[in-house]
């Protein structure tokens, strides 16, 4: 869906280093929010006055991926260092991963990791390494692996870390980043919306490291999107009709659940205007300005990095001026940004009433 028209400069704005929040607010819940109304203006509040936008009927819907420790350290039998990002278990002892090392390993070549166990390389896929594990993957990395902290967080994964980067409601492993929007939701606001009469349901969207990649292509009719695992099942799908039943809106809960529901749509197997099917398989949908939202009303959501295609994909929902301007406001009113950060909630132009 993307257009030639746009660059990447139409995505790029200034952000003071100082401002990426580097740990989470001291409770979940503490954060800021930056409302954005239908109308493009933004209001300073705070995460607990979210319950205050919502409306009864209203349908929230949350990813409930969960971050694997998906990070190893050790060594090739040369001695020379490896890093291993395990990117997605493709069976319980295979998985593809992203290997740092100062020469590529082969096939064949093991890989000591943790100073625990050995991986084997079997090949390649695409930029990924397929590893073939001597006991089933999870039960290694949580053994192991350490969580991995996005690549602007600069200290190493602690205990805190091991907390708060994992949203109060992650039930799937699989994901190697988390889907931060959620981080700001504790046991206590869920049940507070719940007395308020909004309903919530669950998609599951394996967050893969790509999603911290830049854009390297000027034209985004050129940009290739990474590929991420998504479940969109008969729950949430009854869900959504009976918010549109009652007149409610479609609320997603990070910009995961966004492309998790609109890839149901798009890949839908009667049609991208049928009601939706239960789905599951790989997406590279890639939203741009211009692009027609079919399930989602508005969005819960943190702020995103410049030139980033979740800043494209905030941009397609409320327009490119009111989120150039939305972005402006909170550099200048220090604003804490990226996973760590504080939240936005958007209501899209077409949802205002």
């Amino acid at each position: 869906m993307s257009s030639p028209s746009f660059t990447l400069s139409d995505f790029d704005y200034a952000l003071p280093p100082e401002l990426i929040a580097q740990t989470p607010a001291a409770q979940r819940g503490g954060s800021r929010l930056l409302h954005l109304d239908g109308a493009g203006a933004p209001h300073d509040r705070r995460f607990p006055d979210l319950a205050g936008l919502l409306r009864a009927g209203d349908l929230l819907v949350f990813n409930d991926t969960r971050v694997i420790k998906a990070r190893l350290t050790g060594h090739k039998a040369s001695g020379g260092k490896v890093e291993v990002l395990v990117e997605r278990i493709t069976e319980p002892d295979r998985a593809l991963a992203h290997v740092r090392a100062s020469k590529s390993p082969g096939p064949g070549t093991t890989l000591r990791l943790a100073d625990a166990f050995d991986a084997t390389v079997l090949g390649r896929a695409g930029e990924l390494f397929d590893l073939r594990f001597p006991a089933p993957v999870l039960d290694l990395l949580d053994a192991h692996g350490a969580t991995p902290l996005p690549p602007y967080i600069t200290h190493a994964a602690d205990a805190t870390d091991e907390a708060r980067y994992q949203t109060v409601y992650a039930r799937e492993p699989g994901a190697v980043a988390a889907p931060t929007a959620g981080l700001h939701f504790d046991e206590a606001m869920l049940e507070r919306l719940a007395a308020l009469g909004v309903e919530r349901a669950f998609v599951t969207l394996h967050v893969g490291a790509g999603t911290f990649q830049p854009v390297r292509v000027d034209n985004l009719a050129d940009h290739v999107m990474h590929a991420e695992w998504y479940t969109v099942g008969q729950p949430v799908i009854d869900a959504i009709a009976r918010a549109r039943t009652r007149g409610g809106r479609v609320i997603a809960v990070g910009t995961t659940s966004v492309r998790a529901l609109e890839s149901a749509a798009a890949q839908n197997p009667h049609g991208p205007q049928a009601p939706l099917a239960p789905l599951q398989g790989d997406t590279r949908l890639f939203i741009t300005p211009g692009y027609r939202y079919r399930v989602v009303d508005a969005l819960v959501t943190n702020f995103h990095l410049p030139q980033s295609t979740l800043l494209m994909l905030v941009s397609a929902l409320a327009g490119m001026e009111p989120i150039r301007r939305a972005y402006a406001h909170a550099v200048a009113q220090r604003y804490r940004f990226f996973s760590y950060g504080d939240a936005m909630f958007i209501e899209s132009p077409a949802s205002h009433s």
